[in-house]
């Protein structure tokens, strides 16, 4: 769609070029910033010209850049043969995206819309995964995505913020997991996502997405049986948590959620 406000385009080479003023909104892909009106806006700034490495592999993880593409971090479940490598396509599929989509939408992209159904946010907080910001006073700040996504369509970020990678813990890419997905339709926007994982040490975390307004993360020192489960999934999230919106009502939300955690814990058991 044509952005008939927009008056200037800048493609960023170094950070300085980052300095933004009001009406001003940053390009990763574009796939949603180009699909509706966006009549507040009258300048964008392309951060594909920074040209930062998609995906870097090191001894303490995993970074992500926030340009990576879902084809990009889909892709690592073939290349790579971590425990938790399967993960990444089972959350790019999660989006409700053609492959076309897939090639241009980006994971910082995902994170920043911070919509209940992002599969990046799904993905990255199963994993345990911060978040860095590039503050727009020249400063950066790294925090767990579960606190970045703070309710529907917001997070932390401030006027001119970017976020410029994502990172994923080694010991988490080496931890099994278990993912479910559900939906009013076979094709549909997800319902509710629930992704279980047992770390080498016997911990378990389970992150529920898509079904809360936010991300929530359950830990346990190891796999929860029927009862502590239902205890702690009605003791950290609020039922408020939970939301009705064309995909879902609320108390079917929780009730699917509940529902999945239990399998989760039986196949990581």
């Amino acid at each position: 769609m044509d952005l008939h406000t927009v008056t200037a385009y800048r493609v960023a080479r170094d950070r300085h070029d980052l300095a933004a003023g009001p009406g001003t909104a940053y390009v990763g892909g574009g796939t949603w910033l180009f699909s509706e009106p966006q009549p507040h806006l009258n300048r964008l700034v392309d951060l594909t010209g920074l040209e930062w490495p998609a995906l870097t592999v090191t001894e303490d993880g995993l970074e992500i850049a926030a340009t990576c593409t879902v084809e990009q971090i889909a892709n690592l479940s073939g290349s790579e043969t971590w425990p938790a490598a399967p993960l990444f396509r089972q959350c790019a599929s999660a989006l409700l995206a053609s492959w076309k989509i897939w090639k241009r939408a980006t994971v910082g992209g995902n994170l920043c819309l911070s919509f209940p159904a992002g599969a990046m946010i799904s993905l990255v907080s199963a994993l345990d995964g911060t978040v860095l910001i590039w503050s727009a006073d020249g400063s950066d700040r790294r925090i767990p995505v579960v606190d970045f996504v703070t309710g529907i369509a917001t997070n932390v970020l401030g006027a001119g913020d970017v976020v410029r990678s994502i990172h994923i813990p080694a010991p988490m890419l080496q931890a099994r997991t278990a993912f479910r997905k559900i939906a009013l339709s076979p094709l549909g926007r997800s319902g509710a996502v629930v992704i279980g994982r047992r770390d080498p040490d016997g911990a378990v975390a389970l992150s529920v997405t898509a079904a809360t307004e936010r991300p929530y993360v359950l830990t346990f020192d190891r796999v929860p049986d029927a009862r502590e489960l239902e205890e702690s999934l009605a003791e950290r999230i609020p039922v408020s948590a939970y939301y009705t919106d064309a995909h879902g009502a609320a108390d079917w939300r929780r009730a699917v959620t509940a529902v999945l955690a239990g399998e989760i814990c039986e196949e990581l058991s």
